[in-house]
């Protein structure tokens, strides 16, 4: 388990305590499992992906969760609440390894729920939490995107917001012909490895514009600024509301930095890399793991020997 982040001290106006967790997107690539389940809550081996981004925050020491939900998200707050019939059930038959498990979402924080109502964009959402957050610092994690249990990227990026102040971005090198999937950050040094200036942002650049390689991942830490600034931030890419747009309003300014990231990161907003997710964090449990590694690797050699992976292997045995 990661060590939790040592935050400043509780008096510091730099301490960051809160973290919002966008999550009232509909889920359009999913459909149709996503009709009638937040896709947030699709099961990553055996928890939902909002799970992990919710045990993130926690274990980078941040203990007020706010999820910023919308309409058809209730299974959202079901799952973050105690089950009690379920519970008792558990109880009763001594399942205390279930039990815990069903436990565990509800005492990873002090969650709270708000709905955007209108989805405006991510950087709509992020002004819903305004109330909420008050006039500290905050984290966001957007829950597509899952880094890696064993990776310290949020707690880097909290030492880098109390050494720098202002706000800092998560930032991945990508290929070039992917760049025009992300917000993209021009950037220049600042001596310190794995920490830039951002020095200008671009929602989604048009092929052959991005300023760099430099893509904006779903993790950020966020003065408080923010919020005066997304109130005047007009519509902009898909008629939203643009989290990169008001950040490049503070990038001129000279208050954003970035933590590059070379790390695990899996985005379970697309089908394929979801898949590669579940495969993956699989493959590393050590209660399922060991047999699963086996059945995979007779799986694709299967494939390499030219079977259709419809089930031959069963019949066969």
């Amino acid at each position: 388990m990661i060590a939790p982040h040592s935050a400043a001290p509780p008096d510091s106006p730099r301490a960051v305590r809160k973290a919002v967790v966008p999550a009232a997107g509909l889920g359009t690539r999913f459909l149709p499992a996503t009709k009638a389940t937040p896709k947030e809550m699709l099961p990553v081996v055996d928890k939902p992906a909002i799970q992990y981004v919710v045990e993130e925050a926690a274990a980078a020491g941040l203990d007020d969760v706010l999820m910023v939900t919308g309409r058809h998200k209730r299974a959202i707050e079901d799952h973050f609440d105690n089950a009690f019939e379920l519970e008792q059930a558990l109880a009763a038959e001594g399942d205390t390894v279930r039990l815990d498990a069903v436990r565990d979402p509800a005492r990873l924080a002090d969650i709270h729920h708000i709905r955007q109502g209108d989805p405006l964009g991510l950087g709509h959402a992020v002004l819903c939490a305004r109330h909420h957050v008050g006039n500290e610092p905050f984290a966001v994690l957007l829950g597509d995107d899952l880094i890696d249990p064993r990776e310290t990227l949020l707690s880097r990026m909290l030492d880098v917001r109390e050494r720098y102040e202002g706000s800092v971005v998560a930032l991945m090198e990508v290929a070039p012909e992917q760049i025009h999937l992300y917000g993209c950050a021009a950037v220049e040094a600042t001596g310190e490895e794995g920490v830039v200036r951002v020095t200008g942002l671009v929602e989604k650049p048009a092929p052959g514009t991005a300023p760099s390689r430099y893509a904006v991942i779903g993790r950020y830490v966020l003065d408080p600024a923010v919020f005066d600034v997304l109130e005047r931030t007009p519509p902009g890419r898909g008629g939203e509301i643009q989290l990169t747009d008001a950040l490049q309003d503070l990038a001129t300014g000279g208050t954003v930095h970035g933590v590059v990231f070379d790390g695990l990161r899996y985005d379970t907003g697309d089908k394929a890399d979801y898949l590669r997710t579940v495969v993956r964090l699989a493959c590393d449990r050590p209660d399922l793991g060991p047999e699963f590694r086996r059945w995979l690797g007779e799986f694709v050699a299967g494939l390499a020997d030219g079977a259709t992976g419809d089930g031959a292997e069963h019949r066969a045995a």
